[in-house]
């Protein structure tokens, strides 16, 4: 039991203070945003499940009644081979100290999650009084739940809940073309297919529970740019760099809100990422990177699971 808990240490350690510094002075997730999202996703699940079976492993070993409900269909063989007779002090305490970590993140996400609820609902029915009728001649983007704005600045943006809603002002209507409308709707359609606004809570409530965390912190921060990068190549792909290039910057002459508040800090990066395609990895390069990214979420299970395996064996 002891060197699994130490080992459990090490690799959320390792997950959650040199690797994320190490991922985000690499170059690649800008031209992979969906893989790049993707690995940041698996570090915070490795870190989150070494977490918890310490926490499980180590509450078996402190109480009684839990190590009867954890190893019930276990075989005497197993149960002995984790060793849980004996619980040293600061076994104990870790368990301690990572049950107060479990509440506090539960706290948190509940937090995030009741307050982006209030905040959504307050400005659903704030724009519906505000909304005039769809216009005519808005052709085939306005596919979907689309609610018209009357203001004078140009904008456009996505508003999560069931059905998505997506927001654009009459000035982006009268600003932007057809084109570029089009792609401005297929970037917000694709922050809503894909659940950005999970990944962003998430984010956000870790990195506000634990904001001496490295992992959490740039979690927080990579996140919030690639869900722009990877719309922003889904937008590209069907109507065309230069046309969503063009779009972004229309958008962006007044206020930077394509989609969420950090659009503003990164309109120069996108637009000359848009601008100046870089190569990008192959279909399998891909593949591999996502299916090597999965496996590392399996070390704490391994980890938990081999003292029990190596016993049946």
């Amino acid at each position: 039991m002891t060197v699994c808990l130490l080992l459990l240490s090490v690799v959320a350690l390792t997950a959650a203070v040199p690797v994320p510094r190490t991922l985000t002075r690499a170059l690649w997730p800008e031209r992979e945003p969906v893989v790049g999202l993707w690995v940041w996703q698996c570090l915070v699940a490795t870190v989150l499940l070494c977490c918890l079976t310490a926490l499980v492993l180590g509450a078996a070993a402190v109480f009684h009644t839990v190590r009867d409900h954890v190893f019930a269909p276990a075989p005497p063989s197993v149960t002995a081979a984790y060793d849980l007779s004996t619980a040293p002090t600061w076994a104990a305490a870790l368990t301690l100290l990572l049950a107060c970590g479990a509440a506090w993140t539960t706290a948190m996400l509940a937090r995030e999650l009741v307050e982006a609820r209030r905040r959504r609902g307050q400005t659903r029915a704030h724009l519906r009084e505000r909304a005039p009728e769809l216009p005519a001649g808005l052709g085939a983007a306005a596919r979907g739940p689309l609610l018209v704005l009357e203001d004078e600045y140009p904008d456009a943006w996505w508003m999560p809940g069931n059905p998505p809603q997506l927001v654009v002002t009459t000035g982006a209507l009268h600003r932007l073309t057809d084109h570029q409308l089009d792609a401005v709707l297929t970037h917000e359609r694709d922050h809503a297919r894909a659940h950005h606004d999970w990944l962003l809570h998430l984010s956000t409530a870790l990195a506000t529970g634990f904001p001496r965390i490295p992992l959490f912190a740039h979690f927080c921060d990579q996140t919030h740019r690639l869900v722009e990068l990877a719309a922003d190549d889904t937008a590209s792909r069907r109507c065309g760099h230069l046309t969503t290039a063009l779009a972004l910057i229309e958008l962006n002459q007044h206020r930077g809100v394509l989609s969420c508040a950090s659009s503003h800090r990164l309109l120069g990066e996108r637009v000359d990422r848009l601008l100046e395609p870089r190569p990008r990895l192959g279909r399998r390069h891909r593949a591999l990177a996502s299916a090597a990214a999965a496996l590392v979420p399996l070390l704490p299970l391994l980890i938990v699971f081999g003292p029990g395996l190596t016993a049946l064996a």
